[in-house]
């Protein structure tokens, strides 16, 4: 499979992916979660997936949809498209499976998969965790990892209206 094969075929719609996630139920893989907009990939991105992915044995990303990013970050936002984001983290070789979805929440997305691992960024309490209580019902744990100083999308898009 040539390597853009390999990374379209990591990124399924949501109404495709439960053959993936249940593949690897019965491989016993040990299914980490993680969600959000990944607007502009940054070296505190890459740190914190990377983490994630250190927890288990598949790393699924619920991404939003340009519609649900423009709702929770303003109309300036995406800056880089659905199909952008989704394309460079699945190029990720730690990343197992891109899910767009287009609610304000993974709630449902959650709810499906049934992850052994909710993680979350550092600006979380556990208990605010979307999803917290479905993870926590099947016996899993939400694991909060602390933000990388200094790296965010929000301080390179300032960064680059100041220099314009």
């Amino acid at each position: 499979m040539s390597n853009q094969g390999k990374i379209s075929s990591k990124i399924l719609s949501i109404d495709n992916f439960k053959s993936a996630v249940d593949k690897a139920r019965t491989q016993q893989k040990k299914i980490v979660f993680t969600n959000g907009c990944f607007d502009i990939l940054h070296l505190g991105h890459i740190d914190y997936l990377s983490k994630a992915a250190d927890l288990g044995d598949v790393l699924i990303i619920g991404l939003n949809t340009d519609e649900s990013v423009k709702k929770l970050k303003g109309n300036n936002r995406p800056i880089n498209d659905q199909i952008a984001r989704a394309s460079i983290l699945a190029s990720l070789f730690f990343v197992d499976l891109i899910i767009p979805f287009s609610e304000s929440t993974p709630y449902k997305l959650i709810k499906t998969i049934v992850p052994d691992i909710l993680v979350k960024g550092g600006d979380y309490k556990e208990e605010e965790v979307v999803g917290n209580d479905i993870v926590k019902a099947s016996q899993g744990i939400i694991k909060i990892i602390d933000f990388l100083d200094g790296y965010s999308t929000t301080g390179i898009s300032k960064k680059l209206r100041d220099n314009v």
